[in-house]
């Protein structure tokens, strides 16, 4: 994938996870540039804002999800817990008991810790 494909991907991720904290403009903007694919002129058509209005709003809503992900890590954490319990499934349907036991004694031990323990 090209990098353009990977950041819109990237930024598509964060918005599930951090959407809510942006603006309804910053929302949709991001709406139609990651999952639309759209060009900045048709946003910029779309939105009724100028082509350079949509890149500065891109920026701003990018920069706050990749600030609220560094701060909060919602999504590395909710793809480490995914990753695990995938494992664990696999070591269960390979009857690999002892071994899905040590994952989700990890999973709980890394839910309590990224919860301080409540």
């Amino acid at each position: 994938m090209s990098d353009d494909v990977n950041r819109k991907v990237e930024l598509a991720w964060l918005m599930a996870f951090y959407g809510g904290m942006l603006t309804e403009k910053q929302r949709e903007v991001l709406t139609l540039h990651c999952e639309e694919d759209l060009s900045l002129g048709e946003i910029a058509q779309e939105a009724g804002v100028s082509r350079q209005g949509v890149h500065d709003m891109l920026t701003r809503a990018a920069q706050k999800l990749s600030d609220m992900e560094e701060r909060l890590g919602v999504a590395a954490r909710f793809s480490r817990m995914q990753e695990g319990l995938e494992a664990c499934r696999t070591a269960l349907h390979e009857k690999r008991y002892d071994e899905a036991e040590r994952l989700l004694e990890r999973l709980i031990a890394l839910d309590q810790e990224d919860n301080d323990g409540l």
